[in-house]
């Protein structure tokens, strides 16, 4: 028998540009009147990720600072950056989506350009206990790390 092909598990923009994609999570976060149901729209995106290989979900990959277990791979192609990332927590989950949404498919420049304060501004950091909030600083380090890498 053939085996299956793996469907890509780096995430392929959905906007524009870093910039768009950061307003188009705002207006979809101001959709909702309180952050139980942020939250559970956040727990949506990240059941929407691509599959993440299992061979990747090792210490190499993992991000480390995060409360939760998270892994993250860089892919540079045609001078962009494309992104994979999973972690084990539901929330986590979504969060690491929406920084791949920001991020992924973007040239290293305009990651490195793109400071992650929409997570401030959103009010996710103040959102999330103290842990996340630090592990999700983690994980955008992370992705600004490999960008200034391929850059």
């Amino acid at each position: 028998m053939l085996a299956m092909p793996q469907p890509d598990p780096f995430l392929q923009p959905e906007d524009p540009t870093a910039a768009a994609a950061i307003a188009a999570i705002g207006e979809d976060l101001a959709l909702f009147d309180d952050w139980m149901e942020r939250y559970q729209y956040i727990i949506e995106l990240g059941r929407k990720l691509p599959p993440f290989p299992e061979a990747w979900a090792d210490d190499a990959h993992r991000v480390p600072g995060c409360q939760s277990k998270v892994w993250m791979e860089a892919e540079k192609r045609d001078g962009r950056l494309y992104l994979a990332g999973a972690s084990d927590a539901a929330i986590v989950a979504g969060l690491v989506a929406l920084l791949l949404r920001v991020y992924s498919g973007r040239t290293p420049a305009e990651i490195i350009a793109t400071e992650p304060v929409f997570l401030k501004e959103f009010g996710l950091l103040e959102a999330l206990s103290t842990n996340r909030g630090n592990g999700i600083a983690a994980m955008a380090r992370r992705i600004r790390d490999a960008a200034a890498h391929y850059a």
